[in-house]
């Protein structure tokens, strides 16, 4: 098993940062693809940004291309999504997500096994 643990999630203005964190504990090994996804009301769940562990470019979705990075600290387990010029359309509930074992595959929700609890990004005009 494995368990998700997002942090990082706050109320910004547009126009301002945040920094994400996702750490993986439990049975973490081999290749694996972590990745973020976010829900906002009354919209389905989207894929943000995807990376893998063995290496490879990191895939970020074009709506956030830009302004979002992903990168992954394999030493600690942990994925962080740097968020630059935020949006209020940015404005969701953002999930950690792990593919394990596997590659990426595409950012697609059933593809991913394990899930965080969701942290909260509030982005205010």
């Amino acid at each position: 098993q494995v368990q998700l643990a997002e942090s990082g999630g706050s109320s910004v203005q547009a126009g301002g940062s945040l920094r994400l964190s996702c750490v993986a504990s439990g049975n973490v090994y081999g290749s694996y693809c972590m990745g973020w996804f976010r829900q906002a009301p009354g919209k389905e769940r989207e894929g943000v940004a995807c990376i893998y562990s063995g290496g490879g470019k990191p895939y970020v979705d074009d709506s956030v291309k830009g302004r979002f990075t992903v990168s992954l600290d394999k030493a600690k387990n942990t994925l962080h999504l740097q968020m630059n010029s935020l949006k209020p359309e940015d404005t969701a509930m953002y999930y950690c997500a792990a593919r394990l074992p596997g590659t990426c595959p595409l950012l697609v929700a059933r593809l991913f096994n394990y899930w965080g609890q969701g942290t909260q990004v509030t982005v205010s005009s």
